[in-house]
């Protein structure tokens, strides 16, 4: 059975991942609006009615703005850490929270959600990788620095929703405040597009097939300079910018069986795909 893989919406104004098979999903995070959120998977071909879950990554404000109301409309549970969610002001029923603990995994249907710890300015961060029927994705945005865990679970992936925040040049030589400048590359703010793309190449996966460049900065990155950036190193993975104001294409994973053959990895993509600007 595939795995699919797609996001809604990524960046400061808004994230949020989809991530299922062909009877149930997660959303990591609910940054945007309800209706905004059903507007765009709606033209995916997605039902929200597919959607078994939400798992929360930390509680800033582009990663919880549309989660109430979510929840409450669709009657979801919601898995977040207790340091998280005291961290927000949520009005969900006590029915649908519930606790995540650092290296848990929750069973959504056939999904395995695993949640563990990164370094971001937050209360209790986490980010996940969800697997099922031998495929791997992982959301990783929101990392101040690339940790032993992330360098592990990233060269599990077959699919990977990466940060690439910012360039440094755009940084430095920006309007931001130097407070500002500082909490974003000091270590718990967000990673460069140098050292997303150094994980890429030195950790990746040979079956990593799919790279979503996730988060970047609207004043601090240049979607074009950065896909240049990775394209250079690509080999048989492909590049795709997750865009802030808009949703990629669903993409499939999947096997198929070639008589002789081991089974090898497959791409079909659904909907339309629209560029990021």
């Amino acid at each position: 059975m595939p795995l699919f893989v797609s996001s809604i919406a990524s960046g400061s104004n808004g994230n949020c991942y989809y991530i299922g098979n062909e009877r149930e999903a997660v959303l990591v995070d609910a940054g945007i609006s309800c209706r905004e959120t059903e507007r765009r998977m709606a033209r995916q071909g997605l039902s929200m009615q597919q959607v078994k879950a939400i798992f929360v990554s930390h509680e800033h404000t582009d990663h919880v703005k549309g989660l109430s109301v979510l929840a409450n409309k669709y009657q979801l549970p919601v898995f977040l850490t207790n340091d998280t969610r005291k961290a927000c002001k949520l009005a969900i029923p006590e029915r649908l929270l519930h606790p995540l603990a650092d290296l848990e995994i929750i069973g959504i249907g056939d999904l395995a959600v695993t949640s563990f710890r990164k370094q971001h300015d937050a209360a209790d961060p986490h980010s996940f990788v969800i697997r099922h029927d031998g495929f791997t994705a992982g959301v990783f945005t929101d990392i101040g620095r690339v940790c032993e865990r992330v360098t592990d679970y990233f060269s599990q992936c077959d699919a990977v929703f990466l940060e690439a925040n910012y360039d440094v040049d755009m940084l430095m030589r920006g309007r931001y405040p130097v407070f500002l400048k500082n909490r974003i590359r000091g270590g718990y703010g967000h990673l460069s597009n140098t050292e997303a793309l150094e994980l890429f190449i030195e950790r990746r996966s040979p079956k990593l097939s799919h790279l979503f460049l996730s988060h970047l900065s609207r004043d601090n990155n240049d979607p074009e300079l950065v896909y240049n950036l990775f394209d250079e190193h690509r080999g048989d993975t492909e590049i795709v910018i997750a865009g802030r104001y808009t949703e990629t294409a669903v993409y499939s994973l999947e096997t198929v069986s070639m008589s002789g053959e081991a089974h090898i990895p497959i791409e079909v993509k659904y909907g339309q795909r629209h560029a990021s600007k």
